[in-house]
């Protein structure tokens, strides 16, 4: 998921989503982790490296004309953006270097000044360069003791680019109900490796976590920071957690909202969420019936449900026209269940009654009925299924299938779709799904897993229908310092200045002023 630089966000259809290398890591027994001094590691760069920590940034303006929404938004609240020089292999600090794209909000309480917090959004893939203009209003007046920073990891965003040609953007699809529909999705994902092999095999190997955590270091060094706060929600929770194994003595303050559990994070992110998403869907339906003068979807949770029964199946006889040229979209059997599954990571009313809008189209488009798109359904309908989305979903794909290996055998997945389908037809298909990883080449790094203590604040959702519960509390168990602040009774996929909850908010505002985590894990209820 990822969250953008408005206080709107979209989660892509993917969810979410490693790597030895020159890191500074110690090999400590889990036993161990708790008693490991922080200040016994050594905070110099790696050899060859230094030129890229000792650079000198400039600072300029951040918007690059006029349509530049993002850039004119960080120039108006005062932000100046940089490019940051790192290598593109680290294990070759000398050969070809990339640039990594950064803004900063500096602090405006410069007495008591705190130091730089990198925010990330999740993705993998999601550009960040604008997401101080989010967080800094909600951390209220802990905000202004903060240099806020926004990044966009390598190849994302206004970094060096990656771009292998797609015909579509980021996320997941449905296999549909039969065996034809998955052998379309298996070439699909087949063609997508073809295609980013042949057109950057070069710079595939170096598409990782574990680099862009090392980029993140070079970016706290650029910056003259002995040490950088961590803010990262979704997919960034496990960019935040690799940060903290690679560099142990080089974070402050790190709080991890809707934290992947690092033992089970691959390319397969999604497989398993299908009850959380079976109960996000049902809560959503129950929301969408009590509105449906509104909505016309159906006034029980029965009802809702099978009315999107038809159109998937009306999808599936022939691909649904929503809009108008030039905003006029086709969408099959592969598509809309994305688009429904997609709406399901934020229980907000504003989420809702979006998400009741977008499939209200679909049913008057099944129906036969034309419609005019509103502007925000039309650029997510573009991003994700389009070529315009081709750069983010060659990003986040790289991402995945660089980090950890997927299973190579496309019978593995369909007979994992088949398992499942008997009591979640509708996301079976679609979280258990083939991905191009299944034809990518093998990671040179192993996944990253958790060898020292972290005192993180880690955030979850009981209902959080892309990172389950227990994957969160999993990371808090091989943390012992951490603390955990659950928001009870919530379908939220990200929390901390999204939800609105208060305690939520406070809690985590509280920590990073003070820097002191709460004496005991705590709940919140939504």
């Amino acid at each position: 998921m990822t969250i953008t630089g408005t206080t709107v966000r979209r989660a892509s259809a993917a969810g979410l989503v490693l790597a030895t290398g020159l890191t500074t890591c110690l090999a400590v027994a889990p036993a161990a982790l708790a008693a490991t001094p922080v200040a016994a590691v050594d905070a110099a760069p790696a050899a060859g490296l230094g030129r890229y920590y000792q650079q000198r940034l400039d600072w300029h303006g951040c918007a690059r004309g006029g349509d530049d929404r993002t850039g004119r938004a960080l120039d108006a609240a005062g932000a100046r953006c940089a490019d940051v020089t790192v290598p593109l292999d680290y294990g070759d600090p000398g050969g070809r270097t990339i640039t990594v794209a950064v803004s900063r909000l500096k602090a405006t309480d410069t007495r008591r000044r705190i130091g730089s917090l990198l925010v990330n959004p999740g993705g993998p893939g999601g550009p960040g360069l604008g997401i101080g203009l989010t967080v800094r209003p909600v951390m209220r007046e802990t905000g202004a003791r903060y240099d806020v920073i926004g990044m966009d990891p390598r190849f994302t965003g206004r970094s060096t680019p990656l771009d292998c040609g797609l015909s579509s953007g980021p996320g997941l699809l449905s296999a549909g109900p039969d065996r034809a529909g998955f052998d379309r999705q298996t070439a699909r994902a087949r063609d997508v490796a073809d295609r980013c092999r042949a057109t950057n095999a070069d710079v595939l190997p170096h598409v990782t976590t574990r680099n862009t955590a090392r980029d993140i270091d070079v970016v706290r060094g650029a910056l003259g920071e002995r040490r950088i706060s961590y803010l990262g929600y979704s997919y960034g929770t496990y960019l935040g957690t690799a940060y903290t194994q690679m560099f142990p003595a080089r974070y402050d303050r790190v709080v991890l909202d809707s934290a992947l559990d690092p033992d089970r994070y691959s390319p397969r992110l999604m497989k398993g969420t299908e009850a959380e998403n079976e109960k996000a869907y049902d809560d959503w339906a129950d929301w969408t019936a009590a509105r449906d003068s509104t909505y016309g979807l159906g006034r029980t949770r029965e009802e809702v449900r099978a009315t999107l029964d038809g159109v998937i199946a009306a999808s599936s006889r022939e691909p649904l026209t929503v809009g108008t040229a030039p905003d006029a979209f086709r969408l099959d059997d592969s598509q809309v269940p994305a688009l429904l599954f997609t709406g399901m990571a934020d229980d907000t009313d504003p989420a809702r009654a979006s998400l009741a809008e977008q499939m209200s189209l679909l049913a008057r488009a099944a129906q036969g009925h034309p419609s005019t798109l509103p502007p925000a359904f039309a650029d997510l309908l573009r991003s994700v299924f389009t070529p315009a989305g081709s750069s983010t979903g060659s990003a986040q794909t790289a991402i995945l299938c660089g980090d950890a290996p997927a299973p190579r055998d496309p019978e593995t997945y369909w007979s994992d779709i088949e398992r499942a389908r008997a009591a979640h037809s509708l996301f079976a298909p679609l979280t258990e799904n083939i991905t191009p990883c299944a034809f990518w080449d093998r990671p040179r790094e192993a996944p990253v897993r958790v060898r020292h203590d972290t005192p993180a604040l880690i955030v979850a959702s009981t209902g959080d229908p892309r990172v389950p519960y227990t994957r969160s509390t999993a990371l808090h168990d091989r943390l012992p310092s951490s603390r955990l602040l659950t928001l009870a009774g919530a379908n939220q996929h990200a929390n901390y200045g999204v939800h609105g909850s208060s305690c939520v908010d406070t809690t985590v505002n509280t920590y990073l002023a003070t820097g002191h985590l709460p004496a005991r894990d705590r709940t919140c209820t939504a």
